[in-house]
């Protein structure tokens, strides 16, 4: 089993909202997607690596309502007014070539393997029944994809790139000891903070204007 990154996500309440975000941090206009019919979602997308993607992601107000809950907490009203406030770095996810044997490896209650589409693209993705978000988004999902090549590939580059990504937690040796357990300890930085501050994380992306970073960290 192997583990990497898989995609960065970039969540709002709205497309267009989200796309401005990515626009004023990053300096470019991601092209779009598609839509999630079963999770009642849309997106915008761009490579930043041979097999890795940024996406920015909303509720699809065209879209009929899911029969569950929404993934990435997009329907927890705590997630809900936090986005309200800002657009922004919500959620990360990792790619493997066994999601069923990373979810039973893992120290941390995933949900179960769903599949999922776009167009006509599946994979399976570990998905909460309850749809929530995996430790404030600091610990990622799982995706398998059920595709010879990665979908990144055919993704339209825009000429950036991930740097690094860091997490910052006041109980970092827990979640090392979490990411561990999913083999993903070894693909981000992991640094403490004190006990009172909200955990967040941040991704550095190079771009035509220079490094830029993507954070969680509330305002």
């Amino acid at each position: 089993m192997y583990t990497r990154i898989d995609h960065l996500v970039i969540a709002a309440t709205d497309i267009d909202r989200g796309l401005a975000y990515a626009k004023q941090t990053l300096g470019v206009d991601l092209p779009p997607g598609g839509v999630h019919p079963k999770m009642g979602t849309h997106n915008h997308l761009m490579r930043l690596g041979e097999a890795l993607f940024l996406e920015v992601m909303a509720i699809n107000p065209d879209g009929a309502a899911p029969e569950t809950p929404r993934w990435y907490g997009l329907d927890d009203p705590s997630v809900r007014a936090r986005l309200d406030r800002e657009s922004g770095f919500l959620a990360w996810v990792v790619n493997t070539d066994d999601i069923d044997a990373l979810m039973q490896r893992a120290a941390l209650s995933m949900g179960r393997a769903e599949t999922l589409s776009r167009g006509n693209l599946r994979w399976q993705f570990s998905l909460p029944c309850d749809g929530r978000l995996l430790a404030g988004g600091l610990i990622p999902y799982a995706i398998e994809w059920e595709a010879e090549e990665h979908p990144a590939g055919r993704m339209a580059d825009l000429g950036c790139r991930l740097a690094g990504m860091a997490l910052y937690h006041p109980y970092p040796e827990w979640l090392v000891s979490v990411l561990d357990s999913m083999g993903a300890a070894e693909l981000v930085e992991v640094h403490g903070v004190g006990a009172n501050e909200v955990p967040y994380m941040t991704a550095r992306i190079t771009t035509p204007f220079g490094v830029r970073e993507l954070t969680s960290r509330r305002r």
